[in-house]
C-alpha cells in the first residue's frame, strides 16, 4: 500500500509540474487562450497526428496577432513535439474544430500537461527510415523544392523547399532552406521566408540580379497571386516587397509555382507559371510589371490533373548539333502509375511563344518510378549544367508514409540533357557527378546506403532482399525495351493501397550499365546513359543484406558519407 501511495504521489506530482508548465485558461468547449511565459525561446507543443488541426492566433505585447498556425495539438496522447518560437509574443489564442462531444472536455486535453518551455529543440534522428545522403529537413513536412539556385560568388547550393514547421502533414507553408557546397552534404539554414496575410508561402524561384537574389513565390490566400522578396546577403534571409502582389488572374483557381528566368536572346525577363492545365508565358523588364505573351498546353500531353511547379530552359548537346528548349510540367494527379509525376516537352522557344516539337497525345516522362515530382532545376548552375531536384514523394500516400519526427525527402541531384530516339530528341538524365564522391570501397553485401552499378545482357532480373524476406524485383527486358521495378513485397506497404505496385518504364534502345543508389527509404535507378530514370520509395523493416543478379554482374560501393 505504502509503495502504491508513492507511486501515486509521484505521478500526481509529475502532472502537477508539467501543467504549471503553461498557464491556459478555457474559455468555452472549443476555445482556450494561453499566456506566454516570458524569456523563453520556444514553446514546445505536443503534436497527435490523427486529430484535426487547432487554429492558434500568435498576438504580441500589443495584442496585435503576429501568426497564424495550424497545429494538430495532441487530445489523448502525443506523438512528437513541434517548437514555436515565442520572440515577441504574449497570448496564444487557440481554437479546436470537431466534435468535442466525442473528445471530451478541452481543459483535460494532453497537450495542457505535455506543453514545454525551453531553451532548445532537439533535431537528433529518431527515425528509422530517415535517409543517409539525401536531403531531409530536420523535422516536419517537406513537399516541393523551390528557389534553387547557385552562388557562384561563395559557391554554395541553395535548396528552399515547401516546410511544415509545425507537424509531419501538409501545413503551414513556409519556404525552408538549405545550404550545400557539394550537392551531397546539407546544411539547415534558418526559415527564409514566411507566410503573411496575403497568404501562406507555395511553390516559387530564385533569381540572381546584380546583387541581389530575388525569389518570387505564389502567396496562397483566398486566391492565389505571385509575389516577391528581395535578399541583400545572399539568400539567407528575405525582405518582402512592398508593391505585392505583382501578379494576379481572376480566370483560374489553381494560379502559381512562378518560375522567371533572364532571356538573353530578348534581352529581358521571362515567366512561365502554371494556370490550371496550361503554362502561361510573360515578359518583363524589372521582374515587377509583368506582359502576357502566350499559353501552351492545350491537347498537349497528359492532363489527368492540375499542372504545377513548370521550368523552362535551353540545352545543348554538341555531339548531336541540336539544341531544344525544354519546358518541365509536373501534374497531379495523372502520373503513369497514378498520383503524381514529371512531364516534360521538347521544342523551341523565342521568348514569346513556346513551340512543341512532337504530336499534341505524345506524353514524356522524366521518371517512371512513383516517387519523384516536382522537378525543378539550379537557376545558375555552373558550366552550363541543368542541375535538377525533385520531392522523392507521392500525393497519394505522402502524408501516410510511416516516418513522423520528419516526412519527405529529396531526390539525388541529377543532369539532364538530350538524346533523340526514333523521330523524337528527349531528356536524358543522369545523376550529377557530384555523386562520385559518394563512392566508397567495394563491399560483398548491399547495405541500408550503398551504390550498386550493374553491367547487364539483354534479359537481367535483379533483386534485392533481407532476412525477413521483402524483396525488391527489378527486369531488364532488352527485346520489349523496358525496365521494371516491383516493390509489392518490398516491406511495409500496408499504409496505402496505392503503395505496392510494379512501375515499367520505356528504355528507348539498348540499356549496357544500370547505375542504382539505395539509400534506407528509397531505390533510384539510372541507364548510365541517361535515357532512362526510375525512383521509388521502399520501407523494408530491415535493411536489404543480399543481392541476386541474373543476366549481369555487379559491383557494390559502399557510401561515404563524411563532409
Amino acid at each position: 500500500m505504502k509503495k502504491l501511495l508513492l507511486t501515486m504521489m509521484a505521478v500526481v506530482t509529475m502532472l502537477m509540474g508539467a501543467t504549471a508548465q503553461v498557464n491556459f485558461t478555457v474559455l468555452g468547449d472549443k476555445h482556450v487562450m494561453l499566456k506566454v511565459k516570458q524569456g523563453e525561446k520556444y514553446l514546445l507543443m505536443p503534436v497527435q497526428e490523427s486529430e484535426e488541426i487547432a487554429a492558434i492566433a500568435v498576438l504580441n505585447g500589443d495584442n496585435e496577432m503576429v501568426k497564424r498556425l495550424n497545429v494538430k495539438l495532441a487530445i489523448d496522447r502525443v506523438d512528437y513535439y513541434v517548437p514555436l518560437e515565442l520572440k515577441g509574443a504574449k497570448l496564444l489564442d487557440i481554437e479546436f474544430h470537431g466534435d468535442r462531444r466525442q473528445k471530451g472536455a478541452v481543459g483535460e486535453f494532453v497537450c495542457w500537461r505535455e506543453m514545454k518551455y525551453s531553451s532548445t529543440f532537439d533535431t537528433t534522428n529518431r527515425e528509422h527510415f530517415r535517409p543517409i545522403y539525401h536531403h531531409t529537413p530536420q523535422y516536419g513536412w517537406m513537399n516541393d523544392p523551390n528557389g534553387m539556385f547557385y552562388d557562384a560568388s561563395r559557391g554554395v547550393w541553395h535548396l528552399y523547399y515547401q516546410w511544415n514547421p509545425y507537424g509531419s502533414q501538409w501545413e503551414n507553408m513556409t519556404w525552408g532552406h538549405s545550404t550545400s557546397r557539394d550537392l551531397i552534404h546539407w546544411e539547415a539554414q534558418p526559415t527564409a521566408i514566411e507566410a503573411d496575410w496575403l497568404g501562406s508561402i507555395f511553390s516559387g524561384s530564385c533569381v540572381v540580379k546584380g546583387d541581389e537574389v530575388v525569389a518570387m513565390y505564389t502567396s496562397a490566400g483566398h486566391h492565389q497571386t505571385q509575389s516577391l522578396a528581395f535578399s541583400k546577403d545572399g539568400g539567407r534571409t528575405f525582405q518582402k516587397y512592398a508593391g505585392n502582389p505583382v501578379l494576379t488572374t481572376s480566370d483560374v483557381a489553381d494560379f502559381r509555382d512562378p518560375r522567371p528566368f533572364w532571356n538573353e536572346d530578348i534581352k529581358a525577363w521571362n515567366l512561365i507559371l502554371a494556370a490550371g492545365q496550361e503554362m502561361r508565358i510573360y515578359s518583363s523588364k524589372d521582374l515587377k510589371e509583368w506582359k502576357y505573351e502566350s499559353s501552351f498546353g492545350k491537347e498537349y500531353g497528359n492532363h489527368g490533373g492540375v499542372w504545377e511547379c513548370p521550368d523552362l530552359f535551353e540545352i545543348k548537346n554538341e555531339k548531336l548539333n541540336i539544341k531544344n528548349w525544354v519546358l518541365i510540367c509536373n501534374i497531379n494527379p495523372g502520373g503513369p502509375f497514378g498520383g503524381s509525376a514529371t512531364q516534360y516537352f521538347v521544342g523551341q522557344f523565342d521568348g514569346h511563344k513556346f513551340t512543341c516539337e512532337s504530336m499534341p497525345k505524345v506524353t514524356k516522362w522524366m521518371d517512371y518510378g512513383k516517387d519523384h515530382y516536382a522537378t525543378v532545376s539550379f537557376y545558375n548552375a555552373p558550366e552550363n549544367r541543368h542541375v535538377v531536384m525533385a520531392w522523392m514523394s507521392n500525393w497519394q500516400y505522402a502524408n501516410q508514409v510511416p516516418t513522423k519526427q520528419f516526412r519527405s525527402a529529396n531526390s539525388i541531384p541529377r543532369d539532364l540533357g538530350l538524346f533523340r530516339a526514333g523521330e523524337e530528341t528527349y531528356v536524358s538524365v543522369v545523376p550529377s557527378k557530384e555523386m562520385l564522391a559518394l563512392r566508397g570501397n567495394k563491399v560483398k553485401k548491399p547495405t541500408e546506403a550503398c551504390e550498386i552499378v550493374v553491367d547487364v545482357k539483354s534479359q537481367a532480373e535483379i533483386v534485392l532482399s533481407n532476412d525477413k524476406g521483402e524483396q525488391v524485383v527489378m527486369k531488364y527486358d532488352a527485346p520489349k525495351q523496358t525496365f521494371t521495378m516491383d516493390r509489392q513485397k518490398s516491406g511495409i506497404v500496408d499504409f496505402s493501397e496505392a503503395f505496392p505496385c510494379t512501375t515499367v518504364a520505356p528504355t528507348h534502345g539498348i540499356i549496357k550499365q544500370l547505375r542504382i543508389f539505395i539509400d534506407r527509404c528509397s531505390i533510384e535507378v539510372f541507364d548510365t546513359d541517361g535515357k532512362m530514370a526510375m525512383t521509388n520509395l521502399v520501407f523494408p523493416s530491415v535493411p536489404y543484406n543480399k543481392l541476386l543478379v541474373k543476366g549481369g554482374k555487379a559491383t557494390i560501393y559502399e557510401v561515404k558519407n563524411e563532409k
